[in-house]
């Protein structure tokens, strides 16, 4: 199991260092403190907008999800605020790159 192999099924998950419990992000299969391996889990899907932007009638957004993981992803539908908070609906790889999908709860 790894980062990418999941996102590609639509699973976010999460790093995590089986000795220091330290969340590795970006993706690693190291931890990138003690160099020990890691364990993979499913990641929450509930984050906090730190900012935003729009572009056209769509609205991205940079989450920060656990209190360190750092995603930007598109607003399914309405108008962001910072702080507020979104749920993770969607997410894949397209065309090589990463998306995340996110509602605003």
């Amino acid at each position: 199991m790894n980062f990418e192999s999941e996102l590609k099924k639509g699973n976010f998950t999460i790093p995590e260092c089986i000795h220091c419990k330290k969340i590795i992000w970006p993706p690693s299969e190291f931890c990138n403190q003690c160099f020990k391996e890691v364990s993979w889990r499913k990641g929450s899907h509930d984050g906090k907008i730190i900012e935003f932007s729009k572009q056209g009638k769509d609205y991205f957004c940079l989450v920060e999800i656990e209190n360190t993981i750092k995603i930007m992803g598109k607003i399914s539908s309405g108008i962001p605020n910072v702080d507020q908070h979104v749920k993770i609906e969607r997410c894949g790889i397209k065309d090589e790159n990463y998306y995340f999908e996110m509602s605003l709860i």
